[in-house]
């Protein structure tokens, strides 16, 4: 593992996060008619932030510089992150994940504090040790799992976030996976009985992908008419698909999950976190990674945190960069009345376009 595909995993995750927010839960033709190809930032004046995909991403990362790499102290140091994250007052939160966090705050343990849901939060965050173990399957299962029962308890839950780790990791071996290779890998790591539906989507998503179907028109076929949903069956295997056909190609993987609707700033950041871990920083147009007005978590921040994981991988005693703890508050606020700016206008036409009249 190099520190660079640690930089590229985290900025990957926080440029697709920052892109694909604008046009979350849009139908894909209302998406385009209303805001245009995913082609530059949306959010505010042509600048982008990003939501808690990417805070969940950098908390993981945090968690495991703090542990050194220890797995009982990692799940302490993750859920004492996520406890503090919602005491900020984040837009946007998932219901699953706010149940657990609260749960954490009324003293139930991290083992005890998940609730029964397949929402996509634990696959968002899963990336990133995809590429911390990307050379120890058995290491990056147990943290996988670990990252997963903290919000999630479905078994599918933990079954598409290990899918996006075992992605991530096979993405920085430097060559191209076939589809058939990652789908042994994927029948290797879920073998139980109780895994053979998530291991036939993603079967699926490896034949799409080989014949080169458009993630739109694979999303259409397991059931997500009006862009991709939330639920990680949906996402995880898109997201597959997307990769496979896109791997060493940042932005246009990028921008095709992000214009197949749907939860576009969590499908397009864990997309983000696993062709970025591939091509690192260089292979992430620079445009887009300047165009992130953050603060005071910013891309310096972050690329800063990525460089310290790095070091902690090669043994060096190191921790996560510091930020301006109060100005998360403040930065949290003006979120949610960008957020509620996007909500209004949306209340305004094109409400719809409908196939005969797209140019």
């Amino acid at each position: 593992m190099n520190r660079d595909a640690v930089i590229g995993c985290l900025l990957g995750t926080a440029v697709g996060d920052a892109l694909g927010l604008p046009y979350e839960g849009l139908h894909p033709r209302r998406a385009a008619a209303m805001l245009g190809p995913a082609t530059e930032h949306r959010f505010i004046f042509r600048r982008g932030m990003v939501s808690d995909d990417t805070d969940h991403t950098c908390f993981v990362a945090a968690a495991l510089i703090r542990s050194n790499f220890e797995p009982h102290a990692f799940t302490r140091c993750l859920a004492r992150s996520l406890r503090w994250w919602l005491a900020t007052c984040p837009a946007g939160v998932g219901l699953a994940t706010a149940r657990a966090v609260m749960k954490l705050w009324l003293g139930f343990s991290p083992a005890k504090s998940g609730v029964y849901s397949a929402g996509n939060g634990p696959a968002m965050r899963s990336a990133i040790v995809g590429v911390v173990f990307s050379s120890d399957i058995t290491k990056m299962a147990e943290f996988v799992r670990r990252s997963t029962q903290i919000t999630h308890t479905d078994p599918k839950a933990y079954q598409g976030t290990l899918c996006i780790a075992l992605a991530t990791a096979a993405g920085t071996q430097g060559r191209t996976i076939l589809p058939d290779d990652f789908v042994s890998m994927v029948r290797a790591a879920l073998s139980d009985d109780n895994d053979k539906l998530f291991v036939a989507l993603i079967e699926q998503a490896c034949r799409s992908a080989e014949a080169d179907e458009p993630v739109v028109q694979f999303a259409q076929t397991i059931g997500c008419k009006r862009g991709i949903s939330g639920y990680v069956l949906h996402t995880v295997p898109c997201v597959i698909q997307t990769w496979l056909r896109h791997q060493h190609d940042f932005a246009g993987g990028v921008r095709e999950i992000i214009e197949a609707g749907g939860d576009t700033d969590t499908t397009a950041a864990i997309l983000g976190g696993i062709i970025g871990a591939s091509v690192g920083k260089g292979g992430i147009p620079n445009e887009w990674l300047n165009g992130i007005a953050e603060w005071p978590r910013s891309i310096p921040w972050i690329q800063q945190l990525g460089n310290a994981l790095g070091r902690a991988t090669e043994g060096h005693t190191t921790h996560p960069p510091r930020y301006f703890v109060p100005g998360i508050l403040p930065r949290n606020a003006l979120f949610l009345l960008i957020v509620l700016g996007h909500g209004l206008r949306r209340l305004f036409p094109p409400y719809w376009i409908d196939d005969k009249t797209k140019s």
